[in-house]
């Protein structure tokens, strides 16, 4: 008889949970100290920088090991991640956000604490990588490494080691979990796409194109060595823009719009457009100076970042629980506001200079509602037992 608890009884459960609490968690608390910073306490840390920090470091890494820690078992054939150790890695996880809150605790003790959770993560997912000799996905390992990195950088910054470390390690941690889901996109759209068109009588067949796809991932790699040598300049925004009509020519190959009535596909392809747009922006910004593409970066973080990683939330915990790939309505709407919530974000403050108090407080308020209607339908999922009485 399957267990009613089943939080740990596979990798993507508790972290997928984590990274939705967390979502929520940073925008209520940053919409509160944005509207009145009184409320911050008086502490080193600013409130934007752990708004940033906590974003870049703590929602999108448990998306990322949730992700990973249910990918690495289908890759290699091993046992999936389950009890003591999985608890153990999210409890260092959960370390690293109780350290980061303003609660005065020295930044060498917080810094410690907080790069924990990256090489155990790395570790956990080498040892079957390396028996099943997947060499080709060891290069998410080299990512954690480059994120790891980033953060290592923002604590040196914090403790005036490193100067301008803050700023160096958000934008290589977003640069690299850009190339994270140009990776992954280019393996699950497309293939998602095909799997959903057969089911329609649709039959559509995308042929893979190796030289775009590696082309375009190059692309990325190349903005992250130009913003850690190069940041702000006009050839940032030039190769910005490379990867942009790269990376839209890869987007426009896999033809979302065949999927349009597939929430569960279409999802992933907006979120993807999202890395397009902000990179379109980035290199728009850059070369012009256009107020609109100074918000790049909410582009990427909001409605790349945040509507992938819901997407493939809700696949992975309906499909690894043995549900229907089936979104409610509810969840469908989910994927309407955060792509809402970067629209909102990145435009409006240009359209209503006015009002940009409120573009923010509305932007937020979408991300907070989409989020909070994941956790109340997942939630007791992902705590639950699978439906079909399965272990996992």
């Amino acid at each position: 008889m399957p267990r009613r608890f089943s939080l740990f009884a596979y990798g993507f459960r508790p972290f997928f949970l984590l990274a939705a609490l967390q979502a929520v968690l940073i925008m209520a608390v940053w919409l509160c100290v944005y509207l009145d910073p009184a409320l911050w306490p008086g502490v080193a840390l600013p409130a934007w920088l752990w708004h940033a920090h906590e974003m870049m470091f703590g929602f999108v890494p448990a998306a990322i090991a949730g992700f990973l820690l249910t990918a690495v078992p289908s890759w290699t054939g091993a046992g999936g991640y389950s009890g003591p150790r999985l608890m153990l890695l999210a409890g260092l996880w959960l370390l690293g956000r109780i350290v980061m809150l303003p609660l005065g605790v020295p930044e060498p003790v917080a810094a410690l604490a907080d790069l924990l959770f990256f090489p155990a993560l790395a570790v956990l997912l080498a040892a079957p990588l390396l028996r099943a000799g997947k060499l080709r996905n060891l290069a998410f390992l080299l990512l954690l490494t480059l994120l790891f990195l980033a953060n290592l950088a923002f604590h040196l910054g914090r403790m005036a080691i490193l100067p301008g470390g803050e700023l160096i390690g958000l934008g290589g941690a977003a640069d690299v979990v850009a190339i994270v889901i140009a990776i992954v996109g280019g393996r699950i759209i497309p293939a998602f796409t095909q799997g959903a068109l057969r089911q329609q009588g649709t039959g559509h067949a995308i042929t893979p194109l190796p030289a775009l796809d590696m082309s375009a991932i190059a692309a990325l790699v190349l903005v992250l060595a130009s913003d850690l040598v190069a940041l702000g300049t006009a050839a940032t925004g030039a190769i910005a823009l490379l990867a942009a009509l790269l990376h839209g020519a890869r987007l426009a190959r896999w033809q979302g719009w065949q999927a349009r009535r597939v929430p569960l596909v279409w999802v992933l392809h907006a979120g993807y457009g999202f890395l397009v747009l902000a990179l379109a922006l980035k290199g728009i910004g850059l070369l012009t100076g256009s107020a609109v593409g100074a918000k790049w970066l909410h582009a990427l973080t909001i409605g790349c970042f945040g509507t992938m990683i819901l997407g493939v939330m809700t696949r992975a915990s309906l499909g690894h629980t043995g549900r229907p790939l089936l979104p409610s309505r509810a969840v469908v709407a989910a994927y309407v506001l955060v792509p809402a919530a970067a629209l909102v974000r990145v435009f409006a403050p240009a359209l209503v200079p006015d009002d940009y108090v409120l573009s923010v407080a509305v932007a937020g308020g979408l991300w907070l509602a989409a989020f909070l209607l994941f956790l109340v339908r997942f939630a007791p999922i992902l705590i639950g037992p699978r439906a079909d009485g399965r272990p996992g």
